[in-house]
């Protein structure tokens, strides 16, 4: 495991924020979870795909609170453009579980 420092970690911009809608990616080449995400006036909405269908069906996503790297570029995902990374953590089995605030909190929110 290399180190960074402190700085470094500053750089990355995690935020929460509240997902508005969601459908399912059919031409993902694994399946995944096309999600749009309001991250408050700052930021506004984003766009983003994860393969998160073992534990996520969309209608079940909409209004969830999650956390997510606002600061990468851009990254195209087969046809669709991802804007954010949003963030989780595997499971015994390898599969997504999304990872947000127990409570809700204000989206927009900087993790610190």
């Amino acid at each position: 495991m290399s180190e960074i420092s402190f700085d470094d970690f500053m750089k990355v911009d995690i935020r929460v924020g509240k997902v508005l809608r969601a459908e399912p990616y059919p031409e993902a080449r694994k399946p995944a979870i096309k999600m749009w995400i309001d991250f408050g006036d700052e930021i506004g909405e984003r766009k983003t795909s994860a393969q998160i269908t073992a534990h996520y069906d969309p209608s079940a996503l909409v209004g969830k609170q999650v956390m997510a790297v606002v600061n990468f570029p851009p990254r195209q995902i087969g046809r669709f453009m991802s804007e954010v990374l949003v963030l989780g953590l595997p499971d015994e089995n390898g599969e997504i579980v999304l990872i947000g605030p127990d409570d809700q909190v204000p989206v927009g929110g900087r993790m610190h």
